[in-house]
């Protein structure tokens, strides 16, 4: 639902500023709990950290009811940092739970469950601004979100937070194999401060840092100087919609190559990152086309929009194709460069823990990106520039991430570093002798 409200461009908003503000203030605190989600997570339990941290989900949308109202952005911004908390949290214990729970020769087809299931939310966030705003025809001004539309989105938030009660803890989770998911039942916090620092200095790890960089960047551009600058409302609700089922189908028909046993880890890897190595520069090849047309788009509700025509509105076929159908591609790119980035994680160890802290480093890093990119836009860079930055940082995150996919293994090694003052569980539930 966030990322719904965000690909409206502005979170429903003519300013981009307030967004801006507020999701770099999201993403500067998601860098830090993002690294520390993990260790967080591993503390205490998947059910409590996905509740609370999702309320802060619901917080963050329902400033902007108060921002309709004030036209003040200090709420918006303020509720920024503390979403970025509740996400670093959250997203850890997402990956944990996405890439420990299967066995290995299922990862892909879990991973594209679990972004089926996440992008429904935005498809639906997608109707409700659509369905909304609908009859208010093509317009000749930018307009906002109503407070409808926020009310609806802060209700489904909170629902959605609810739910986290409901999973089953890992302890009890055995996968088709009949091997259990935790093979650590108790931690500590020296221990898992110890853990998370080793990550800085793991060399698989760090591998990872220039496809993290890569994989969040560009979320600023498509949501705001794409989405929000070009269309009117409506569209800009449909575009979401159809940008989130994109994803979808992209993740379900990517999990059949990463889960296809008749190759070879490493071949399916290879073959992944070379399918996303061309679609990439595809997608920036034909989203720098689109960019030549214009500079600006509209900024807001009372500046001329400098597109040939004007705003795209749905109802304009000849004008709206072409760039519907990009900002479609832009979506079903995007699942596999997650798809892919979750799956390779994945193929480097089976333990709940570890991938927990793995998750958490990822979404750290990747946040990271999204904290440039959208000071970027909010520091109004040009558009152009904003294409080329996106489009040199995928070209240099695919040597690194080709040699770690170069040695990838066909099994994770299930080793595990022991705590001097915890006990563990063997995969036969019992208690290991170690104390």
């Amino acid at each position: 639902m966030f990322n719904a409200l965000n690909a409206m461009g502005g979170a429903g908003q003519i300013d981009r500023t307030t967004s801006n503000n507020a999701n770099t203030g999201v993403y500067c605190t998601f860098i830090i709990f993002g690294v520390l989600g993990g260790a967080i997570v591993n503390l205490l339990g998947i059910r409590w950290t996905i509740f609370v941290s999702g309320l802060t989900y619901a917080l963050y949308s329902s400033s902007y009811i108060s921002y309709n109202h004030t036209s003040s952005g200090t709420f918006t911004i303020a509720t920024g940092p503390i979403l970025g908390i509740g996400a670093g949290i959250l997203w850890s214990a997402q990956g944990m739970v996405m890439m420990s729970y299967p066995v290995e020769s299922q990862k892909g087809k879990y991973i594209s469950i679990f972004w089926v299931i996440f992008n429904l939310g935005g498809v639906i966030g997608g109707i409700v601004p659509f369905v909304v705003n609908y009859s208010q025809g093509k317009g000749n001004k930018a307009t906002q979100l109503p407070d409808s539309c926020y009310t609806a989105f802060v209700c489904l938030q909170a629902l959605g937070s609810m739910s986290a009660l409901c999973l089953a803890p890992p302890q009890r989770v055995i996968r088709d194999d009949g091997s259990h998911v935790v093979l650590m039942r108790y931690t500590n916090v020296r221990y898992e401060m110890m853990e998370i620092l080793k990550l800085f200095v793991n060399p698989w790890i760090l591998l990872l840092i220039p496809i993290s960089l890569a994989s969040n960047f560009f979320y600023t551009y498509q949501y705001g100087p794409y989405n929000g600058a070009l269309f009117t409302l409506r569209t800009r609700g449909l575009n979401s919609m159809l940008y989130w089922a994109a994803q979808m189908a992209a993740a379900y028909a990517i999990s059949f190559l990463h889960d296809r046993e008749s190759l070879s880890r490493k071949h399916r890897g290879l073959l992944s990152l070379g399918l996303m190595a061309i679609l990439c520069n595809a997608m920036w090849a034909l989203t720098m086309v689109m960019q030549l047309r214009y500079t600006r788009g509209a900024i807001d509700e009372n500046s001329s929009n400098d597109y040939p025509g004007g705003l795209i509105d749905l109802t304009e076929p000849g004008r709206a194709a072409g760039p519907i159908l990009l900002y479609i591609y832009m979506g079903a790119v995007d699942a596999h460069v997650q798809s892919f980035a979750y799956w390779l994680i994945g193929t480097m160890t089976n333990d709940s823990q570890m991938l927990a802290r793995y998750a958490g480093f990822y979404k750290g890093i990747q946040s990271l990106g999204a904290t440039i990119a959208w000071q970027l836009d909010a520091q109004n860079v040009s558009l152009m520039g904003q294409v080329i930055v996106n489009w040199v940082l995928l070209v240099f995150a695919l040597p690194f991430t080709y040699y770690l996919t170069s040695r990838i293994k066909d099994h994770a090694d299930e080793s595990i570093e022991q705590p001097a003052d915890d006990w563990l569980m063997r995969a036969d539930g019992s208690k290991s002798d170690y104390i």
